[in-house]
Parts: structure tokens; C-alpha cells; sequence
């Protein structure tokens, strides 16, 4: 097999090993139901499966060899796009009421209708604005598709920055109630039999890496979208969909050519697999996973 990508065979191994790592600590999140944390577990390690998939299928071309799995994964890589970020929201709005100590609840439907109910929900608008099925673009596989007009930044683009934002104010009330009651921090978290003073500061560092990485790309794949690009005016939605079932076939030299191109396709390939390295850097090795491998091997 010849390719372009200078990374084959490293990005197919470091996809799957960060499909595996994601799914490692599953069992007992699942079993705890820490449903923020499941939920983030699943949007980067079914993203980084399918990276790990479309590596291997289109290394070295761009045919439209399998239009049924596009249809599927391009919507799935959609989703996890506000799926992680929804995620992540989830684990800070936990965190500040364990710290805040506060009287309301915040239930598991919640966290579910968030990490999961919300990039369903701008799925069904990201319809509106799906010009065409989807692209393939070489050495990536799949990708979903947006037409590139003024509804599409409301409709679809704006939501990762929005949901982060909203992350980023519960992390730092987070931070600041911390900071006011850091004496009775052990005693606070003690009281939650769900959570230890370690995990809930492996979580806070999850949720704060996750808002640092979110924010700046979202704004910058909204700033790719305008930088030089025309924007087309919405007419009408069969105008937005004319020839909807066309899949555009992007080679490999002409989206390294571009620079914004080459830059958006690059971190599409590589930020799932560090978010899930960065997970199980800070959970792979925490001693309750110690204890379950433990269990494991034995």
C-alpha cells in the first residue's frame, strides 16, 4: 500500500490503541453509572474506531467504495463533535454541585438528555444545512458535510463553543467555590459515596483540558468557514439540497495544498485520539482501575 500520509502506519495503531484506552475503564464507570463520564467515554472511542476503520479503508484513495458505512459515521463524527463537549459538560455541572454542596439534582435523564439528547437534537438541524451526502476525503475517510451559508453557523457550528462556554463558567465557579471552602474540600466530596477526592480532581482537570482544546477549535473552524470563503446565501431548502445524494472524492493533494484545509483535516484526525490518551492517562492508572485489572488478571 502506497499513501501520502507520512503517519501510516502510526495513526491507524495510536486510532485503535485510543479506541481501546477509551473503552478500558468502561465496565466500572458503567457500573458506578458516572453518565457524564460513560458518555464521554463512548463519543471518543466510537470517533476514534472509526478513524482507526476509515485509516486503513482509504489510505490511498478516495473511492466511494462503502456509501452506506459514509452515511452512518459521517453523522456519528457530527455528533460526537457537540457529543464530547456535551460530555464534558455534564462531569462540570456535577462537579460544582458536589462542591457547592447545593440542594438540587441533577439526575441521570439529565446528564443523558445533555450528552446524548443534545447531538441528536443538532443532528436534526444540521439537516437543514447538509448540502450534499458526504465527502471522502483520502487518508481520513468519511466526513460529514455543511453548506457553507449564515443559518449553518447557528444551526450547527456554534454549538461546541457555546456548550464550552457554558463548561467553562461551571468550571470556574467550580474553581472559586474550591478555593473558598479548599479546608473542607476532603470532607465534602467524603460525603458523596460515588466519588473519592482524587477521581473528583482527575475529572476537574478532564473537564478543564477538554474547555481549553473545545473553545479554541470550535472558534477556529467557524474562522476557517469565513477566512476566503464565499458565504451563499440561503434561498430555499431544495436549494441547499439540489443533487443531494452527490458525494464529493477530495484527494489527498488537494486538501494538504490548502493550508486551512490541511489544518482542519489534521485536527479532525488527531484530537479524539489525544482526548482519549489524555483520559487514560488520568484514569488508565487511578487505583480503582488498579484494583479492577487486578480483578481481571486474576
Amino acid at each position: 500500500m502506497q499513501t501520502s500520509d507520512p503517519t501510516f502506519p502510526l495513526f491507524p495503531i495510536l486510532s485503535f490503541l485510543g479506541f481501546a484506552l477509551s473503552v478500558i475503564p468502561l465496565p466500572w464507570h458503567f457500573q458506578a453509572w458516572n453518565s457524564g463520564t460513560c458518555a464521554f467515554m463512548l463519543w471518543v472511542g466510537c470517533f476514534c474506531l472509526i478513524l482507526f476503520i476509515d485509516s486503513l479503508i482509504w489510505a490511498d484513495n478516495a473511492i466511494n467504495s462503502i456509501p452506506v458505512w459514509c452515511d452512518i459515521t459521517s453523522q456519528i463524527i457530527a455528533g460526537a463533535g457537540v457529543g464530547i463537549p456535551a460530555s464534558t459538560l455534564c462531569i462540570s455541572r456535577r462537579l460544582y454541585r458536589l462542591t457547592s454542596t447545593r440542594t438540587v439534582s441533577i439526575t441521570r435523564d439529565d446528564d443523558v438528555a445533555i450528552a446524548v439528547g443534545l447531538p441528536i437534537l443538532v443532528l436534526l438541524l444540521h439537516m437543514i444545512v447538509q448540502g450534499h451526502r458526504f465527502d471522502i476525503i483520502e487518508e481520513y475517510g468519511c466526513s460529514p458535510t455543511t453548506y457553507n451559508t449564515l443559518p449553518a453557523y447557528f444551526l450547527y457550528y456554534m454549538w461546541p463553543v457555546l456548550i464550552g462556554l457554558v463548561s467553562f463558567v461551571y468550571s470556574s465557579l467550580t474553581l472559586r467555590t474550591f478555593y473558598i471552602r479548599r479546608l473542607q474540600f476532603t470532607q465534602i466530596v467524603s460525603a458523596n459515596s460515588t466519588i473519592s477526592p482524587s477521581r473528583y480532581l482527575r475529572l476537574m482537570l478532564l473537564a478543564l483540558i477538554d474547555i481549553m482544546c473545545t473553545i479554541p477549535v470550535g472558534i477556529y473552524i467557524i474562522f476557517i468557514g469565513l477566512d476566503g470563503v464565499p458565504l451563499a446565501p440561503w434561498i430555499s431548502w431544495n436549494d441547499t439540497h439540489f443533487d443531494f445524494n452527490r458525494v464529493v472524492l477530495i484527494p489527498s493533494a488537494v486538501w494538504r495544498s490548502n493550508t486551512s484545509n490541511y489544518t482542519a483535516v489534521q485536527i479532525n484526525r488527531w484530537l479524539p485520539i489525544v482526548c482519549a490518551f489524555i483520559f487514560f492517562a488520568l484514569f488508565g492508572f487511578a487505583e480503582e482501575a488498579m484494583k479492577n485489572y487486578r480483578r481481571a488478571f486474576w
